[in-house]
């Protein structure tokens, strides 16, 4: 609370201080007269703990109408050595997440009934850049930037289709830290011990000269991990610059590169998973997904009333896996003709995209009200190249290297867009505030190469024009709380991974068709005084043309299900029960408590599939929604005095099915089936030994919890994937 008031006051002597000047400008300018300047609303945001909430715009980005939440990791104690996802989002309610990666770097998060799979229902950014693998046809992540170095994480629900395109689920967007104002020199280290080997080191320095801006850092983690055969090692740098011209011109670049091997244990058999599920039956299973990303952003401040962002961004990534991936019961053992092990499959994917957003805000008056329209354009071109099928060696290693130079699929896709879009806020009374926005996509996707040896080249083109539009409102309750609703579209273009099949056991529709439908929020968020912190709202989701997957024939089909809708109750609270009951809470501990919760109703209500239509026993209508659990709960309690800080934290999840069908009974590969609910405890405390150095150390699921979150039916190995069991780590931190 020490660090808000500070922000407080810094803020209220900053307008002070623009006001005189602007004052003593503009009598210099006519000595007859005294302009008095309008006090304007520029950005407004509240915290308690954690999360912040914000209420009108940031950085050319209207946040007004919308339910989002700021979270600022160095605020909460939480295992960021490892980007412990849970933790990191806990008080994002509703997140379900998919804890089989225990790197860390590949982040699957979804919401409302959306799937997780590497978070490809979200719009990805760093920096506010795409960093995904494509954002039309393969937005899925490979890359997530190590937490120590993120100053805050911004997340705007399936509303933020209008400012970011086509998704359903929203925007989550990373802000790497930059120099200190008026700090020469900056240095931060963070060195990190745990179970199973785990090393994690972040090093960063920085330094403000003025005009000139410097950051970089460079981060290894390691581990072997809790379970067998999965081990990883991530290497990545980062540096960015930027040079302030004068007062209206800015000029900023960064640059990240990520280098990433992971060992894959694949999935387990029901049974197995009941044995032992620390075990593994894949150890020559290997991943590596090197990421380059960069951009150039150019601000020009107009006047006090006007800016303009230009953002240019590329990416120059590799995904490449190779394994025995034939799906369980089979096992991965020594031929005894060849006495070698088989053949394993290899793929590989290049991506190659580069895009260009400009965006800009202005403020104006009308009836004498001050209003807001921001305006975009955006241009972006991406390449993959991808290589399935392959023949890879015979033996145990990450060796990435064909024996056979022909692989099985080899294929080219593209990706043109074009958009523009814009939205507004009306200031209808000192209270309402009306914002409705369009947004404009023209898109193109191309297809050329072979799905096998033996058909023939294909070659396919299609041209998409969609109109996006939407509407929200926010009531200003008073100073502190706010009550916001909005309503807007949303579509998801068919990705490149739904037109081939991920793996051996699944089969595609060839009439695959794009997923359109809406968003709407209806909450109300503030806090109150200083002790309570607070966002309660409802939803629904409409999701028509759904791609999932069900059993036709004995095989996986990968196709439109239907239409889905979800609806149903977030919530958050952070209650300081120090400040509640005592006015001076400067000598005694301060303890706050969180409550973030979501219940959530996602069903299939048509069906629309003429291929099995006919057949009343696979209609999946009724049916909930695969991997959309119907509850999912954390709470936290965190204990401050004076140099210690301690947290503990639970998360309640419900069970969820893994296909359309909602088949209960777990199939041969178990590739799909239930998965119970579960229960995760972690337990964290940082110990500032002086006013540079801070211990941390915690024990994450220390009840050793056996639980699992996700059936895979291709990489990284098929079958039930469980989450990590009990983990402990130990670090030391130095800022100076």
């Amino acid at each position: 609370m020490k660090n808000c008031l500070i922000l407080i006051k810094f803020t209220l002597a900053t307008s002070t201080i623009f006001y005189f000047n602007t004052l003593q400008a503009n009598q210099l300018q006519d000595t007859s007269k005294t302009k008095i300047l309008e006090i304007i609303e520029i950005s407004e945001k509240y915290s308690i703990g954690g999360v912040d909430h914000y209420n009108h715009s940031k950085d050319q980005v209207i946040f007004a109408g919308k339910k989002n939440e700021i979270l600022r990791p160095e605020r909460k104690t939480a295992d960021l050595s490892s980007n412990n996802i849970r933790q990191i989002y806990a008080k994002v309610p509703g997140l379900s997440i998919w804890e089989s990666d225990a790197s860390g770097i590949q982040t699957s998060i979804a919401t409302r009934g959306l799937s997780p799979n590497r978070s490809w229902e979200f719009n990805i950014r760093q920096n506010g850049a795409d960093i995904c693998s494509d954002v039309f046809g393969y937005p899925e992540a490979y890359f997530t930037p190590p937490i120590e170095a993120v100053e805050q994480i911004e997340v705007i629900r399936g509303a933020a289709s209008l400012q970011f395109g086509p998704q359903f689920g929203g925007l989550v967007n990373y802000r790497i830290k930059s120099a200190k104002e008026g700090k020469k020199w900056q240095a931060e280290v963070q060195q990190t011990i745990g179970s199973y080997d785990l090393y994690n080191s972040y090093n960063a320095l920085g330094g403000d000269l003025g005009k000139f801006k410097w950051y970089g850092y460079y981060h290894q983690r390691s581990a072997e991990t809790w379970r067998e055969n999965n081990a990883y090692k991530i290497q990545t740098g980062y540096l960015s610059m930027e040079y302030k011209f004068n007062q209206k011109w800015t000029l900023s670049a960064d640059y990240t590169s990520m280098n990433y091997t992971s060992q894959q244990p694949g999935g387990l058999t029901d049974q197995m998973f009941n044995q032992n599920h620390q075990q593994s039956i894949r150890s020559r299973n290997w991943m590596s997904t090197p990421w380059n990303t960069g951009s150039v952003n150019l601000i020009y401040k107009i006047n006090d009333n006007s800016s303009i962002q230009w953002k240019t961004f590329l990416t120059h990534s590799f995904r490449n896996s190779v394994g025995f991936i034939r799906a369980l019961p089979a096992l991965d053992t020594i031929s005894s003709q060849s006495l070698n092990y088989a053949e394993r499959q290899l793929d590989k994917d290049e991506y190659n995209n580069i895009g260009s957003e400009i965006r800009s805000l202005t403020t104006y008056k009308i009836f004498k009200k001050s209003h807001q329209l921001a305006l975009g354009l955006r241009a972006y071109h991406g390449q993959t190249s991808r290589l399935q099928l392959g023949k890879g060696t015979i033996f145990s290693d990450a060796n990435y290297q064909a024996t056979d130079e022909n692989f099985g699929r080899d294929l080219k896709f593209g990706t043109q867009n074009f958009s523009v879009f814009a939205e507004n806020i009306f200031q209808l009374h000192k209270r309402w505030k009306m914002i409705p926005g369009l947004r404009y996509e023209h898109i193109q996707n191309s297809i050329e190469g072979r799905i096998n040896l033996v058909d023939s080249n294909v070659t396919d083109h299609s041209t998409r024009n969609i109109l996006l539009a939407g509407i929200a409102f926010e009531f200003k309750i008073n100073d502190r709380v706010h009550m916001y609703a909005n309503i807007s579209k949303a579509y998801r273009p068919v990705t490149f991974s739904e037109l081939t099949p991920s793996a051996v056991s699944d089969v595609i529709d060839p009439n695959l068709q794009d997923a359109n439908g809406y968003n709407a929020d209806l909450g109300i968020r503030g806090r109150v005084k200083q002790y309570l912190s607070f966002d309660f709202s409802v939803y629904h989701l409409r999701y028509n043309d759904r791609i999932g997957s069900l059993m036709k024939d004995g095989y996986v089909l990968r196709t439109n299900i239907g239409a889905s809708e979800s609806y149903g109750v977030e919530s958050y609270f952070e209650l300081n029960f120090t400040k509640l009951l005592f006015a001076e809470t400067n000598s005694i501990p301060n303890i706050k408590i969180f409550s973030s919760n979501s219940l959530n109703n996602s069903k299939y209500i048509s069906w629309n599939n003429p291929a099995i239509a006919e057949d009343p026993t696979k209609s999946i209508k009724g049916k909930k929604v695969e991997y959309a659990p119907e509850y999912v709960h954390r709470f936290g309690i965190q204990l401050e005095y004076k140099f210690i800080h301690c947290s503990f934290q639970s998360n309640f999840v419900s069970g969820i099915f893994t296909d359309a069908a909602n088949t209960y009974q777990a199939n041969t590969a178990s590739t799909i089936g239930f998965i119970p609910s579960y229960a995760v405890h972690d337990a964290t405390l940082a110990i500032e030994l002086n006013q540079l150095l801070t211990l941390t150390c915690g024990v994450n699921n220390f009840t050793n919890a056996k639980y699992a979150t996700r059936r895979s039916g291709g990489y990284p190995g098929p079958g039930l994937l469980p989450g990590q069991g009990r983990t402990m780590f130990l670090g030391i931190g130095y800022k100076i």
